[in-house]
């Protein structure tokens, strides 16, 4: 159902870029969003499969309410950020971490995902279009340290890059990658 409004919203705008924002449209500086969250079944999947735990630094990649880094501090006992292009996402993520509880381990960024440094992560999630991932690949492999891992709801990394593991969470596909050098 989501994978076919993305579609859908795809071919209405055209080739127009996708932001990092989970299913959200134009990585610039203004966004032209169109929301859509991932589920939460979707986000425990993403945070197992990539065998989050306390110690880790997750980074969700346009992260749209905080849905993915907050439940990685409260459920993990991960810290985490966010780097999402809509201030206003920013603004929501940072009062649903407070009223999670979590505001000292979590933080929220308004910045540009192929700008943001990402060396500190050791957990990296995702829900943006395959062209996006395939742009941000060079990225992931130059500014991670080997052992992390890469978790990416709905698209992968393309042909160059196969997931080590796939999981599927009902009809929703979710990639793992683990950085190695």
């Amino acid at each position: 159902m989501i994978r076919a409004v993305v579609l859908v919203l795809l071919a209405a705008i055209g080739s127009t870029a996708v932001s990092g924002a989970p299913a959200a449209f134009a990585q610039s500086a203004k966004a032209d969003v169109v929301y859509v969250p991932t589920p939460p079944l979707v986000v425990d999947a993403m945070l197992t499969l990539a065998g989050v735990k306390a110690g880790d630094v997750v980074y969700d990649l346009g992260s749209g309410d905080g849905r993915i880094v907050i439940a990685a501090a409260k459920k993990f006992g991960a810290r985490g950020v966010g780097i999402e292009i809509d201030a206003a996402l920013v603004k929501r993520a940072n009062e649903a971490a407070r009223v999670a509880g979590v505001s000292d381990r979590v933080r929220f960024v308004n910045d540009d995902l192929f700008a943001t440094r990402l060396d500190e992560a050791t957990v990296v999630t995702l829900y943006l279009l395959q062209s996006l991932n395939e742009r941000l690949r060079p990225k992931l492999v130059r500014e991670l340290k080997p052992g992390a891992r890469v978790v990416s709801h709905v698209f992968n990394m393309g042909p160059e890059w196969p997931a080590q593991k796939l999981m599927n969470v009902e009809g929703h596909p979710v990639f793992l990658w683990t950085i190695e050098r």
